[in-house]
């Protein structure tokens, strides 16, 4: 599984949207969105520390 899909499965499993993760994370939700669609990957360590906090 790859991370944009365990990132979805998480996020829908946590019944949140993509607005709402990215709310509590302070990040915007194209960001999110990028990551899903492996348009993107994440950049920053803080990213990825929000979102090991997340879930």
């Amino acid at each position: 599984m790859t991370f944009a899909e365990s990132l979805k499965r998480l996020r829908h499993d946590n019944s949140l949207t993509q607005n709402e993760l990215a709310e509590k994370l302070y990040i915007s939700r194209q960001s999110i969105s990028k990551w899903e669609l492996r348009t993107c990957l994440i950049s920053k360590k803080s990213d990825i520390v929000l979102l090991k906090s997340e879930f």
